[in-house]
């Protein structure tokens, strides 16, 4: 009998856990699983990115009313993320046993592509925060703006394989949607 390290048994567990709750999800948001579908939550997401990078900026000349419209956005972002999830099947952070030949290397494109993504948004939100910080230009609302740029860097990062699999992926075929 071959015995399983630490992280066998987590893998084991995390597929067998994402196996049940795709089965728990398979049949929601049927509707919304064409790939025309798809692109118009993938299109909604990058609206609420840009809206939070626009308040994020706007933090730096208003603490008041900015962080306020961060809230609705944050509500608005859930859902879409939720439903983005749900119809690309959660393929951008499924475990490798989940999935075959052809879905792990369509996630390990997008997770690449992802991680590339993170390390250049963050690199500019440093830099920004690197210049504004140095000339002095609303230093005491600095905190605030480039925390609201690095959330959105990080959820923008963390969101990019599954809108890549949402955008790519072919339409259901029809026995699939049954």
């Amino acid at each position: 009998m071959i015995e399983l390290n630490l992280i066998d048994r987590y893998q084991a567990r995390r597929t067998r856990q994402f196996l049940q709750q795709e089965e728990t999800f398979r049949h929601w948001l049927p509707k919304w699983r064409t790939r025309r579908r798809r692109r118009v939550l993938v299109t909604a997401l990058g609206v609420v990115f840009t809206a939070m990078i626009v308040l994020a900026v706007a933090f730096l000349f208003n603490t008041t009313v900015a962080p306020l419209l961060w809230v609705p956005l944050t509500f608005i972002f859930l859902p879409l993320w939720t439903s983005v999830q749900v119809v690309s099947g959660r393929q951008g952070d499924a475990p490798r046993d989940a999935l075959d030949e052809w879905e792990i290397q369509q996630r390990n494109s997008a997770r690449s592509i992802a991680l590339t993504v993170t390390q250049t948004l963050v690199f500019i939100v440093a830099i920004f925060l690197i210049f504004t910080s140095t000339v002095g230009w609303n230093v005491e609302r600095l905190a605030y703006s480039g925390g609201g740029m690095a959330i959105t860097a990080m959820l923008i990062g963390a969101c990019t394989p599954a809108m890549i699999i949402a955008w790519t992926q072919p339409d259901p075929e029809p026995g699939d949607t049954d």
